[in-house]
């Protein structure tokens, strides 16, 4: 009985150092933001899957089960470049994530024409082109760059506007096709064409530019403003999420969030609670 209590007090007396607990609490803060990340993604199903493996593991090791041991440590060779495999798009987003905790923010707060932002122009034009069920897709560079879809695209340095955007989109022009790239406060290019997403999880309902706007979002942390030609609704995505059937108002404000880490003022703001509105009608891409 001493044997087995003076290891325990043994360990109970380290965990009062202020070494073991800051080891406990890195522990908790790495937990709770893998966790974080899986909320919500096809990846929390999978976690659960790799759980189920683990466990599996033990309990052939603990009740000495040689041919399921034998099997699964075989498969264990394997569930790193599985894992890897599976959910590259959500390693990808953390990575993301966790590299823009500590970028310092140096970005401009730009000017347009209709408003106290740049950004108010996509809206004003993605309001116009739903109005007339006009298809469009905008893409706003963020801090992953997009160079690589830039150049296989139609390039244009151009300085954002309301009317360049609703000429691109308008059915008679050559760039019609394809989505434009918003760098700062300039059109970077046109008629470029974005990875689709591969989510077999997706709804049927969502087209070509919904899924390109998706697949853009979960490579990159851009963020996409659709404008759908069948319906005329206007949807924004983020991180491989989608809210859709967005007005003026609320479109403004998640760009707003996302984009310039505030909530809009002025003309069109909207109050915290509604916000909170919208978030809560956002719906994962699955």
């Amino acid at each position: 009985m001493l044997l087995f209590i003076a290891p325990v007090t043994e360990y109970l007396a380290r965990l009062a150092e202020p070494r073991s607990l800051a080891d406990i609490v890195l522990v908790f803060l790495v937990v709770y933001g893998v966790l974080k990340l899986l909320r919500g993604t096809r990846a929390a199903p999978m976690a659960a899957g790799l759980t189920v493996f683990a466990f599996l593991y033990w309990l052939a090791i603990y009740q000495r089960l040689a041919t399921l041991e034998f099997v699964l440590r075989g498969a264990l060779l394997y569930i790193g470049f599985a894992i890897i495999v599976l959910f590259q798009n959500e390693i990808r987003q953390g990575l993301i994530t966790f590299g823009n905790q500590f970028r310092v923010p140096f970005s401009r707060k730009h000017r347009g024409q209709f408003g106290a932002s740049i950004y108010d122009e996509i809206v004003l034009a993605a309001t116009t082109l739903a109005s007339t069920k006009t298809g469009a897709l905008i893409v706003i560079e963020r801090n992953v760059g997009l160079k690589g879809i830039v150049d296989a695209g139609v390039k244009l340095d151009a300085e954002l506007s309301y009317d360049l955007i609703v000429s691109i989109f308008n059915p008679s022009s050559p760039l019609h096709d394809g989505a434009i790239i918003v760098r700062g406060d300039r059109i970077a290019a046109a008629s470029c064409f974005l990875p689709l997403s591969l989510n077999p999880l997706l709804s049927k309902d969502l087209g070509t530019r919904h899924r390109a706007a998706l697949g853009i979002t979960e490579d990159s942390d851009a963020v996409a403003v659709v404008v759908s030609e069948e319906t005329g609704l206007v949807s924004f995505v983020r991180g491989g999420r989608i809210k859709r059937a967005l007005d003026a108002t609320r479109l403004r404000a998640a760009i707003y969030k996302e984009i310039e880490g505030r909530t809009a003022i002025g003309k069109g703001a909207v109050s915290p609670h509604n916000t909170e509105s919208a978030e809560a009608e956002e719906i994962a891409s699955v």
